[in-house]
């Protein structure tokens, strides 16, 4: 079984790094919420948080890299 692309496979010994928006940087309030938008760019996942997701929604949804926008 093979892992999808950015996760890794480290066996479980390695501590989940905190979320944080990756435009504004804002840290998540525990695990990923589900007003969060999880984009996939240049085979990496990236984070936005629900107020960075609701600023560039057609930008989101017109699939353009968040270093366009």
């Amino acid at each position: 079984m093979t892992s999808p692309a950015g996760d890794s496979d480290n066996g479980g010994s390695a501590e989940p790094r905190p979320l944080v928006c990756a435009r504004c940087g804002i840290p998540a309030p525990g695990p990923a919420p589900i007003t969060w938008t999880c984009s996939v760019e240049n085979g990496g996942r990236r984070y936005f948080c629900d107020r960075c997701s609701r600023d560039h929604l057609r930008s989101i949804e017109g699939r353009l890299d968040s270093s366009w926008w």
